[in-house]
């Protein structure tokens, strides 16, 4: 009887085992049906508030709100059946809306639309190549600093981009900061009646926002004041059906059009994609899951990939994991993913049935709900903090601020992220100190200030203290003490706990070798790390392989490095007798080994 061939059942196993992944994710989708009803109940209030937040991001990006609305559709629903962070609701956000508005302002009006979902939908790709190549843990390199002053940045780009709709003023300034200052220096140019609405949408969510009514103030601040407009018949008050057609009903999905893909939207969608990533990690820690379970930075990359493919694909713009509206689905009293998905339903209900009536809002009311968010996004106590924590901190704060301000937000995103990289690599160097360990006749180990130079018959114990990554080395290779005051001298470096060493690193070990063997002495590295010791064998730098001796780290805390003391004190008796016969004793009399 043939026996089966292993080899041959490999693809039937692998496909099983994929169909029981498949089978298993789907069933940790499936809702409960006895809490499908509150559920339902708790995605209305978000799909309610995105109206005005989907709309608002259409104006901050430059094209038709209805878009927006699009995306508040297909955002909660893509991004909500793949998230690993249950409660978060995929949708709309101010950064990643202006992100896309200076990535389009190049672009003839005309065309952007289809740029605009070409945009949207390459984001959400590259969102989800990020996810599954696992590049979650690399969003923590950009640092508090950088991102609030991004974030702070966005939100004064937002509140001066504002106040031409605001107050009815035309100006031909480019950048949001020009078109701000132009209103504000031209108050002759301002139309009364466009004031009065913005300002009266102001007053409504400000006052709505402190009262029971918190969840609609958003939506009572466009409709009511847009009301007064119909009624009072005022015609030049500009609104939204002035921008362009509202549609009727839901759109179909459509195929991006190729033609719009250009190097300068891709470098744009890039900039989309980093901007939600690094939102969407903020906005997970704010809803933990009901049930215990943590998030994986990886899948909410991909969910809110999802949820831009999704939103792009039914002519809607780039969608991310929304602070504001993630906080109104958790006190919604929103326990599984599903209430973000009925927020999508609900947008979809509203579009059927009220879609007419979105061309009737005043563009000044959506110029008020936009600059009341701006000023909420500017998080006064994080800048205090952030001043006071050095200058690494502030520098960092300024820089990407400024940058958000005056450069198109792709390159602010680039700014901040080679900013953070920077102060990163600065902070190793700075951070990094060398101790020497002192060992006391009662067993105890003390620390000291290590020496400046090594001395005749030393055995020295040094510890490293900090980052060994490039400029972390270099400082090493500076705090080392000199070998070349002293003759035969013994350096025990104690390396425990780092688990690789760079090719830097390995270098400056390698030359401060040859410093200590050129004055007869040598180095020991102890506490060393298998995947350490890995390395240093890869190197095949054969000067520090045969003349260094290395010592791997034991379960014992301490034991390697006093065995390297050990063998470091025997290999010195043996290294003075040959430099004494080599080069002579002037001193003279016999030597102590335990010197």
């Amino acid at each position: 009887m043939t026996q089966p061939d292993d080899n041959a059942l490999e693809p039937v196993e692998e496909t099983i085992a994929l169909k029981d992944r498949i089978r298993s994710w789907a069933r940790s989708r499936r809702p409960n049906r006895a809490d499908l009803g509150k559920e339902a109940l708790a995605g209305l209030p978000g799909a309610i508030g995105s109206v005005p937040d989907g709309m608002a991001a259409s104006v901050l990006a430059g094209v038709n709100p209805i878009y927006g609305l699009y995306a508040s559709m297909m955002g909660p629903i893509g991004g909500g059946l793949f998230a690993s962070t249950a409660r978060i609701v995929v949708t709309t956000t101010s950064a990643a809306a202006l992100a896309a508005g200076s990535v389009l302002v190049s672009i003839e009006p005309a065309e952007r639309p289809a740029a605009l979902f070409l945009l949207t939908i390459l984001a959400g790709l590259i969102m989800i190549v990020a996810g599954l190549l696992r590049l979650g843990r690399y969003v923590r390199f950009v640092s508090n600093s950088v991102m609030t002053g991004f974030l702070t940045g966005v939100a004064a780009n937002i509140i001066f981009s504002q106040l031409p709709d605001l107050t009815g003023a035309e100006t031909s300034a480019g950048s949001s900061v020009g078109k701000g200052f132009d209103v504000l220096i031209h108050p002759g140019s301002w139309n009364i009646r466009t004031l009065l609405a913005g300002l009266g949408a102001l007053a409504i969510i400000v006052l709505a926002s402190r009262s029971k009514y918190a969840s609609i103030a958003a939506l009572a601040a466009l409709v009511i004041p847009s009301i007064f407009v119909a009624v009072f018949n005022a015609d030049a008050v500009r609104l939204v059906a002035d921008v362009g057609d509202i549609p009727r009903g839901i759109p179909l999905p459509r195929l991006p059009d190729l033609r719009q893909l250009s190097m300068n939207l891709f470098a744009g969608a890039a900039a989309v994609a980093a901007i939600v990533l690094v939102q969407g990690s903020g906005v997970a820690e704010t809803a933990p899951n009901l049930d215990g379970s943590r998030s994986d930075a990886n899948e909410d990359f991909i969910a809110q990939g999802v949820g831009n493919v999704a939103a792009g694909l039914f002519q809607g713009q780039p969608v991310g994991g929304s602070v504001g509206q993630t906080a109104l689905n958790v006190s919604a009293g929103a326990r599984t993913r599903w209430a973000s998905i009925f927020s999508g339903i609900w947008m979809l209900v509203i579009l059927v049935a009220f879609s007419p009536l979105v061309g009737r809002i005043a563009m000044a009311t959506l110029a008020g709900v936009l600059i009341y968010a701006g000023i909420g996004a500017i998080s006064i106590p994080q800048i205090r903090l952030i001043l006071g924590s050095g200058p690494n901190s502030v520098i960092a704060f300024v820089t990407t601020f400024v940058s958000t301000l005056f450069l198109p937000i792709a390159a602010a995103v680039g700014i901040g992220v080679a900013l953070s990289l920077l102060l990163q690599i600065n902070r190793e160097a700075m951070d990094l100190r060398v101790i020497e360990l002192v060992p006391e006749e009662d067993g105890r180990v003390t620390i000291a200030k290590p020496p400046g130079d090594l001395s005749d018959r030393e055995v020295v114990v040094l510890d490293v203290y900090g980052s060994l990554f490039y400029a972390g080395a270099r400082t090493l290779d500076v705090l080392l003490p000199d070998p070349s005051p002293g003759r035969c001298p013994a350096v025990v470096l104690r390396l425990r706990g780092r688990t690789t060493l760079t090719s830097t690193a390995i270098e400056v070990l390698n030359n401060y070798q040859n410093q200590l063997e050129k004055v007869g002495g040598r180095l020991f590295l102890s506490g060393v790390e298998p995947g350490a010791a890995l390395g240093l064998a890869a190197s095949q730098n054969l000067d520090l392989l045969v003349q260094t001796e290395v010592l791997e780290a034991r379960a014992e805390l301490g034991a390697s490095t006093r065995r390297a003391v050990e063998v470091a004190r025997a290999w010195h008796t043996l290294a003075i007798d040959k430099y004494r016969a080599d080069e002579g004793d002037p001193d003279g009399g016999p030597v102590d080994p335990s010197v």
